[in-house]
């Protein structure tokens, strides 16, 4: 049983309705929380579960929706952020302004949401989950500003472990490999794009969306009393593969 009520911030993508399905069939109340309203509405009315609408790229209405959240009594147990983008792009062809939009969507919104939560957290104590992904940690073409973001993520998840540590607060990060998502379909639509995908990880396949679920759940779990500072690579040996393709 996996009790307690957790934040799950990007509740409709598909990591992120995995894992609010995860929580509420291993026993938890998962607070759904995204910008989309009407899949919110379904969502909620298919797990029972409360939902708010909120822009998590706007600092002011995360520490809002957070400060209602707590004035409510209840302990905020965990908190998934599950939000993030998607550029593929040389560095020389990344305008300006697609770069400032993969650092605001992956780690400004990872930031403001740590800010916001750890403030009401601090009595209790709880678990932090960041999302970053297998480019922040090796070499993949076309990825430069992507993994930029998601490196930086790695960097918030380290230093905010060590200076919440104290306080009982676990922050943790997932990094996975190509996961079959919504956001990633332009990737695999088409059967070459979706060979060479595959190819790229030892396993010979992408991710669903449940696996990197149940690891954050597990990251998640009060058990997991003694790991923080992490960041747990859910990527089907996608890292490995590489490295075998460049020795």
């Amino acid at each position: 049983m996996m009790k307690g009520r957790h934040l799950v911030f990007g509740a409709t993508g598909g990591i992120g309705a995995a894992l609010c399905r995860h929580l509420k069939e291993a026993g938890g109340d998962p607070v759904l929380i995204a910008r989309d309203r009407a899949k919110l509405e379904a969502m909620s009315q298919e797990l029972g579960a409360v939902s708010h609408s909120v822009d998590c790229r706007d600092w002011e209405q995360v520490e809002s929706l957070v400060g209602s959240l707590a004035a409510e009594g209840d302990p905020i147990d965990g908190v998934a952020v599950c939000i993030g983008s998607l550029l593929i792009k040389p560095a020389h062809l990344t305008r300006r302004e697609e770069f400032e939009a993969t650092i605001e969507s992956n780690l400004s919104v990872a930031f403001g949401i740590l800010r916001a939560v750890v403030r009401p957290m601090m009595k209790a104590g709880g678990s932090i989950v960041l999302a970053s992904s297998a480019a922040a940690r090796i070499g993949i073409s076309n990825h430069e500003a992507i993994a930029a973001a998601k490196a930086g993520v790695i960097g918030l998840t380290v230093s905010a472990a060590a200076t919440y540590a104290a306080r009982g607060i676990r922050v943790n990060c997932v990094a996975p490999g190509l996961t079959e998502t919504p956001m990633t379909e332009r990737l695999t639509a088409n059967e070459a794009g979706r060979r060479a995908s595959e190819a790229m990880h030892a396993m010979g396949r992408l991710g669903r969306p449940e696996e990197v679920a149940r690891a954050i759940a597990w990251l998640l779990d009060r058990q997991q009393s003694w790991v923080t500072g992490q960041t747990i690579g859910v990527d089907g040996g996608l890292g490995v593969a590489l490295s075998r393709r460049s020795a």
